[in-house]
């Protein structure tokens, strides 16, 4: 599209006379030499084309302007194109003095047709051809093609005449938007303006609605590919929401249906204020910086700001840390709130719209057809009317007479279901400014949005409306806050305030019970909370303090604190959703990093939690917490562990936990295995039954108990030193190992390496060593594919694996090595290593917790390190948070006791430290030779003593 842009500061980008010359020389220093002749003008337009795009860079990095980029690129391919086809028919093909009538035209179109181009965005060309093309004119086009791709530019090309252009117009969309935007190069101008002719009168006079319908409908479609919001924190500068093709879009539609050439006349039309128009402009100068940027720094079309980028790009466009954020996620805050006002600029463009083109359908993306207006009341205000399933406004002067409708507006749509008509949104957006201290106060303005947030329809849609018109972050400034805040990080995939919004919708499923199959326990647990109001004023705020200097559980409780008086509460219920938010992050750390069969972990859970209320609230709250982080984050097997350890501390709370001494228990659930094996001889009853000590009768289930014993003994029967069993489970999203093998000191660092060189990702594994000297460990991976055959087979490699490193058929650090070279590092990211040993989490064991960046084999080593350093896991938990990981291990020495004395404690820690700050690419061999040794016999090392 044609439109006005700043006057592309052109010094230095090339000097276009002397290129001429240049290409002049070439000509007659090589006429009888045509391979020197081409040889000589590729070096020639490379090193112009190089110096002019260094230049351009130079520029971007004095005056910032994205724009200003993308024209000097566009200016600077123009002369390129335009030097080349003078050369070509002057100089090759001898056209020179050919009749205007034959000549060719060469055109601009797509995003080069609208005068801008990125550093590594195509080139798109249509040549046009006369009615009565010259015998020269394809070969001529062939020639300025060859040089074009020989130079390294990704040339989309089109050769067509006029009549061509007229009839794939009318039945191709793309085309129509192509020439649409066409811009004439070189060539003949007649023929370039007799094709704007033809295609105003033939194509574009009465079809504004059918194109405006189009293209909206791709723009959609587009949204819906990249996850329909524009808040996901690796986002798409050209093709996501609240991009630069939306702005496109935009730009087709404003030169198709109102026969413009620059946004500006938007302005004159009475579609766009001047403010407006500026942050029009504004945006989409800002989305061709960092375009221009991603380019220049990867050196080709990289459209997805990614994790690996976000921080140079910061850092070439200026950014700066401040207390709680980092430059990064003070840049990509500011790249979310230009995505969200290209969403009003959408909202208050399609509103205007709808003026002279109104819809059929309600939302601004349906097909857009003349009707006169059918307005219908809506009971009990005066201030909304019904049209056509959408909510809008009576007058214009709706908000500035009572501003409470600015929150009454959402209330009413939530109530009777309707859309938003773009005339009430594009009104609320310019009435934001009447949201004031006394709105915000508003007895009634906040019962209203109490409503809002638990309706019992669809809050968070409401909800999200409120955001993108601006609403909510007016009305809640905390809230405000934290609209467009990114988290530079893995873990979570959407801005703060789209997740906080997210989870109110799982909690709002849960609430009606549209995922009972998915959180069983939540959805039983939902009916029996007393107090709905205060769990969902906690679901909204638990993550406002995000971004501050201080822990944002502690700030964010501060927040709710002086919030929830304002929106009503009780102090009672103020003091429970302070405290869901002071917790919001504990019973999940604890289900994934605990050991859940150490009683002292429910204990101390229990304790904190003090309640069945707040313990039933606490675990919701967790669940549309972990669901709403983003995509494949929440799986079954956290659903587990959240689900056993809210039934043990349920027991504790209610009084049921069991007085019946630990010996006790561990005799009694030694003859009930024994009696579960009812159909074995007695002697293998006994046997088996007796291989156990009391963590394994006292931990597993004696379902699992049996199909272990079966397992054992069917290993005994075959003669096999090793051996390895499966299972899936699809509920839980996890694939059950089990390893049978003679102990080892090593063991667990052999296994979780093989499970490394297998790409399997361990959450658990627990370690028991049976009273005859082997070692029979449970190790539990995420499950990759849904189908039960596929991960069976997947299940059977990992176990295949560990056979074979333990057998020493395979030697580990070669297979570790061999997948971390496949698999991209989060090098974007550091996490300082930490290590926290503990004596107080368990009666039993010293805890130790690790954190630190993950990566291919790093459970291998650190399980080596802790090998090495004699010490005897008995459980170890993963938790991954994106890049990050957390690991916790249950140990004692190899006499069964403590860990106490403080210089060993400093050596484990200063130990792992060394090995978690390890960040080669490859792991190192580093293995002790005993550690990848064939497993044949038992390892002589002395007893774990009974506990």
């Amino acid at each position: 599209m044609e439109h006005t842009l700043p006057a592309p500061d052109q010094s230095g980008l090339l000097q276009v006379a002397a290129l001429r010359a240049q290409c002049e020389f070439i000509a007659s220093a090589h006429a009888d030499h045509r391979d020197q002749m081409r040889q000589a003008l590729l070096a020639a337009f490379k090193k112009a084309n190089q110096e002019g795009r260094e230049r351009a860079k130079e520029l971007l990095f004095q005056d910032g302007s994205g724009l200003a980029c993308a024209a000097r690129i566009s200016w600077l391919q123009d002369q390129l194109i335009s030097v080349l086809h003078d050369f070509a028919l002057n100089h090759v093909f001898s056209a020179a003095m050919a009749p205007a009538e034959s000549r060719i035209t060469v055109t601009a179109v797509g995003g080069y047709g609208r005068g801008t181009l990125a550093p590594g965005s195509d080139i798109d060309l249509l040549f046009l051809l006369p009615a009565k093309p010259a015998p020269w004119s394809e070969p001529a086009i062939e020639f300025i093609l060859y040089i074009l791709w020989d130079l390294g530019f990704k040339v989309g090309h089109a050769t067509r005449d006029i009549d061509e252009c007229i009839r794939l117009s009318k039945s191709d969309m793309t085309i129509r938007t192509a020439i649409l935007e066409a811009r004439y190069l070189c060539g003949s101008q007649p023929l370039f303006d007799e094709l704007g002719v033809r295609f105003d009168r033939e194509i574009v006079k009465n079809t504004g609605p059918e194109f405006i319908a189009a293209k909206l409908a791709e723009r959609d479609e587009r949204h819906r590919k990249s996850g329909d919001t524009r808040y996901l924190v690796e986002p798409n500068v050209k093709e996501g929401k609240g991009g630069l093709r939306d702005l496109h879009t935009l730009f087709w539609i404003a030169k198709y249906y109102y026969h413009i050439k620059d946004p500006a006349d938007l302005v004159r039309l009475g579609v766009l204020s001047k403010q407006e128009y500026k942050l029009f402009m504004k945006s989409e100068d800002f989305l061709w910086a960092v375009r221009c940027h991603m380019h220049f720094l990867t050196g080709k079309p990289e459209e997805r700001l990614s994790f690996d980028i976000q921080r140079e790009i910061a850092e070439c466009l200026g950014y700066h840390a401040h207390p709680g954020l980092s430059a990064v996620e003070r840049f990509m805050k500011h790249y979310f709130l230009v995505a969200k006002d290209v969403g009003d600029l959408t909202r208050i463009f399609c509103a205007t719209l709808e003026d002279q083109q109104a819809k059929e359908a309600p939302g601004i993306v349906g097909v857009i057809s003349r009707f006169r207006k059918r307005n219908r009341k809506i009971a009990g205000t005066l201030d909304f009317v019904e049209d056509r399933g959408r909510i809008t406004i009576t007058d214009p002067d709706v908000f500035r007479r009572d501003p409470v409708n600015l929150i009454r507006l959402f209330h009413i749509a939530d109530l009777y279901g309707l859309e938003f008509h773009p005339d009430a949104l594009k009104q609320v957006t310019r009435s934001l400014k009447l949201i004031k201290p006394a709105v915000r106060e508003d007895a009634e303005a906040n019962r209203l949005f109490l409503s809002i947030l638990t309706s019992p329809r669809d809050p968070a849609l409401i909800l999200r409306r409120m955001n993108e018109s601006g609403v909510l972050g007016r009305f809640i400034p905390e809230f405000g806050k934290i609209v467009a805040m990114m988290q530079f990080n893995m873990y979570h995939h959407y801005t703060v305030d789209e997740h906080l919004i997210r989870t109110v919708g799982v909690l709002s499923d849960i609430d009606q019970g549209r995922e009972k199959t998915a959180h069983p326990l939540a959805y039983q647990l939902m009916p029996h909370i007393e107090d709905r109001v205060s769990l969902y004023v906690a679901v909204l705020l638990h993550d406002i303090a995000k971004g501050r200097p201080e822990d944002h559980s502690t700030a964010g409780a501060r927040v709710a604190r002086k919030l929830c008086p304002r929106f009503g509460l009780t102090p009672k219920q103020t003091e429970l959703v302070v405290w869901l938010i002071e917790q919001h992050l504990t019973m999940s750390l604890v289900a994934q990093t605990r050991d859940l069969n150490d009683r002292k972990t429910i204990l101390d859970f229990a304790d904190k939690v003090q309640s069945l209320e707040r313990l039933k609230m606490l675990l919701i709250l967790t669940v549309c917490d972990i669901r709403a982080v983003g995509p494949g984050v929440w799986n079954g097997w956290k659903g587990q562990l959240l689900r056993t350890l809210y039934y043990e501390t349920e027991l504790v709370i209610s009084g049921g936990f069991s007085e019946v001494s630990r010996k006790e228990r561990a005799a009694f659930a030694r003859e009930t295995l024994y009696n579960a094996l009812g159909d074995w001889s007695q002697k293998d009853r006994k046997t088996y039954s007796r291989l156990h000590y009391e963590p394994y009768l006292l931990t597993v289930s004696l379902e699992d108990q049996v199909r272990h014993q079966n397992f054992i003994r069917a290993t005994d029967k075959a003669g096999q030193t090793l051996a390895t069993m499966v299972r899936t489970d699809s509920f839980h999203a996890i694939t059950e190992i089990t390893v049978l093998s003679p102990d080892h000191p090593r063991l667990l660092a052999v296994i979780a390496g093989a499970c490394a060189a297998a790409g399997a990702n361990i959450v658990d594994a627990q370690i028991f060593t049976t009273s005859d000297g082997r070692a029979l460990d449970t190790i539990l991976v995420t499950r990759e594919f849904q189908d039960d055959a596929d991960e069976t087979r997947r299940a059977g490699t990992i176990g295949k694996m560990i056979e074979d490193v333990l057998s020493g058929r395979k030697r580990l650090p070669e297979v570790i090595a061999t997948r971390a070279k496949g698999r991209k590092r989060p090098k974007a990211f550091n996490v300082p290593p930490a290590v926290i040993i503990s004596n107080t989490l368990s009666n039993k064991f010293t805890v130790i917790e690790i954190e630190c960046l993950d990566r291919p084999g790093l459970l291998s080593e650190v399980t080596a390190v802790l090998s090495d350093l004699s010490l005897d896991i008995t459980s170890a938990h993963i938790t991954t948070f994106g890049e990050k990981v957390i690991d916790t291990f249950y140990v004692t020495d190899l006499l069964g006791h403590k860990v106490t004395n403080e210089n060993r404690q400093g050596n484990i820690a200063a130990r792992l430290k060394a090995v978690m700050a390890n960040e080669a690419d490859e792991v190192r061999d580093r293995m002790p030779s005993g550690m990848i040794a064939p497993v044949v016999q038992p390892a002589q090392r002395k007893p774990k003593v009974e506990q």
